[in-house]
């Protein structure tokens, strides 16, 4: 496990190996509970029989909420019991998951009507949306609390993977949770009953950091899906300075988070279309489709992780080189996406588009954070994280409109958006 030190300890810090692992479930259960719904949302739609559309806009009311909460439960963590917060925000999944999933099963036996049926889910949903960005807030600044200033970076950033890992696992499993009696909707019933077992050990083995508490805060991050994957803002909004907030529109990062803003959409919008493509494209039926589905999102995934993990590091490229490349691939993985004519095809193409996606994402937050001095660095990351959080608010609608009028479009008008962006970020401030 990443930051786990060899004397069972993590990073310079009194906190011992299983509390860390305790923290690390509690984020990776939620994030692969998240695109393992992902993966079979498309499928239920369509058994359904409710239009692509609604589907979208049901799922991604709850990324909207926690955009705009997330923030809120960042703060809370800083003066209120870390453990009870993080308690919170894994009840909220546990509960919403279970709401939505008997929902969903009794949408799917027919007993409710399609419209019905996708109306309580994204109520539902707003559950998980409200409460469930405590989590990663909360288990942030406890690990903060208990670690030496000296090993803080290597702790945080280790957990904070854990949600880069979940976006592989959620769509691995998946699959394996699709069983009698419940079918499509038991993915959901399984990972409530996982995050109900992660609660109860976290309730029972973690320590009460209510009475001496010591000082430590966590950050907002961006909702758990693909689309987010780690990128380090909150890492360094969780270790640097409190200072005031930053403009989106500073003249010394506008470029980088509009740079940001637009790949984000990029790559929300045709991450939204992924499942309706893979069954239209390779003419599935809808129960069965989620095993196809799952593997192309976990090549995706984990190309962006390769990315991020293992790539860019050994190359040395500055943030505007990342941004110029990454821009080009991730533009020529969906027009292969796009042309592609089977399973195999549709996985690399949205694999390398995937790599390209994990190349841009560090490059715009690496370029915001140097482009200001070390005091901003705080004020820097939440403009950062909010620029990830904004490509949840329009981008999925869009996207998926685009797809209904023709499968497509959104993903030949996001390569041209990102060849553009590759050729105006020639201009941009840092190498």
């Amino acid at each position: 496990m990443p930051g786990l030190a060899q004397n069972g300890t993590v990073g310079a810090t009194a906190l011992n190996s299983r509390h860390f692992l305790l923290l690390y479930a509690a984020m990776l259960v939620a994030a692969a509970g998240n695109t393992a719904l992902q993966s079979v949302m498309p499928a239920i739609g369509r058994e359904i029989g409710i239009a692509d559309f609604w589907v979208a806009i049901a799922y991604t009311w709850s990324a909207i909420l926690w955009v705009l909460l997330a923030p809120y439960w960042a703060e809370k963590s800083d003066r209120h019991g870390r453990k009870a917060l993080t308690l919170v925000g894994l009840g909220g999944f546990v509960v919403s998951t279970l709401l939505c999933g008997i929902v969903l099963d009794l949408g799917l036996r027919g007993t409710l009507g399609g419209a019905l049926t996708f109306a309580l889910f994204g109520l539902f949903r707003a559950i998980y949306g409200s409460l469930g960005s405590a989590t990663p807030s909360a288990t942030q600044a406890y690990l903060a609390s208990r670690t030496r200033r000296s090993g803080r970076v290597a702790a945080l950033s280790a957990l904070s993977s854990s949600f880069g890992l979940g976006t592989i696992i959620g769509p691995a499993l998946a699959p394996l949770f699709v069983f009698a009696p419940f079918g499509l909707s038991g993915p959901l019933f399984a990972f409530a009953i996982i995050a109900v077992g992660v609660s109860a050990a976290i309730f029972v083995w973690l320590p009460d950091d209510k009475s001496g508490r010591r000082l430590g805060r966590g950050a907002a991050m961006s909702y758990p899906s693909q689309a987010s994957a780690v990128t380090g803002a909150s890492v360094i909004a969780a270790t640097s300075p409190r200072a005031k907030r930053l403009k989106w529109n500073d003249p010394r990062i506008r470029d980088w988070i509009l740079a940001g803003i637009a790949s984000g959409h990029a790559q929300a919008a045709t991450l939204t279309c992924l499942g309706f493509f893979v069954i239209d494209r390779l003419e599935l039926q809808p129960t069965g489709s989620e095993t196809s589905i799952a593997i192309v999102m976990m090549a995706g995934a984990s190309a962006t992780l390769a990315a991020q993990w293992g790539m860019i590091p050994r190359l040395g490229a500055g943030p505007r080189a990342l941004m110029i490349w990454g821009s080009v691939v991730a533009a020529a993985g969906l027009v292969g996406t796009m042309l592609a004519q089977d399973l195999y095809g549709i996985t690399i193409g949205y694999a390398l588009a995937s790599l390209g996606f994990g190349m841009t994402r560090p490059a715009f937050t690496a370029g915001a954070s140097l482009a200001v001095p070390l005091a901003e660095q705080g004020a820097v990351a939440g403009v950062i994280t909010a620029a990830n959080g904004i490509s949840f608010i329009a981008a999925p609608a869009l996207g998926i409109a685009l797809y209904t009028l023709e499968p497509n479009l959104p993903f030949g008008l996001s390569a041209l958006l990102l060849l553009v962006l590759a050729w105006r970020s020639r201009s941009l401030g840092l190498r």
